[in-house]
């Protein structure tokens, strides 16, 4: 009887997978994260067409910096005081052209970003062209940098 359930207990410990003989997963392609990176920018751009603070402060590193074409400087505490003041209502916040590059553990997506809405009741509706840089940390992708251009000319 004992040396059965020693066979059986021997049979269960390997036959069962252990943590210790899993392999590790094998690290992302080039396409994921060009993919991944893609999704968190349309993320973070729906985030803040939401005033989404929540979703904003977990993409956001704690030391971002957005420069814009008026040379005006925002940190991450800017922006979600923004987004918690409700002061922007938008209509769109949509990006396009999206383009992906990139260097090891940092990633540059650069798109076209159309806004339109209002700022404190007065009303907006502009495109601009971005950069926003990407770097791979211990807790996933944060969104570390961004530049926008000035506001592009209206098309005729």
């Amino acid at each position: 009887m004992n040396l059965l359930w020693l066979s059986a207990g021997v049979l269960a410990m390997v036959a069962a997978p252990s943590a210790s003989a899993a392999t590790p997963s094998s690290p992302p392609s080039p396409e994921e994260d060009r993919r991944t990176i893609a999704a968190l920018d349309t993320e973070y751009q729906a985030a803040v067409k939401r005033n989404d603070v929540a979703a904003m402060d977990r993409l956001l590193a704690d030391d971002f910096v957005l420069v814009t074409g008026r040379g005006k400087a925002f940190t991450k505490a800017d922006l979600l005081e923004e987004a918690r003041s409700g002061r922007m209502v938008y209509d769109r916040q949509e990006d396009t052209q999206q383009t992906v590059r990139l260097w090891g553990d940092t990633a540059v997506i650069t798109a076209l970003l159309w806004e339109k809405g209002t700022n404190a009741g007065k009303p907006f509706d502009y495109k601009v062209w971005f950069s926003d840089t990407y770097v791979r940390t211990p807790k996933g992708w944060r969104y570390v940098f961004g530049q926008s251009s000035l506001p592009l000319p209206e098309a005729p």
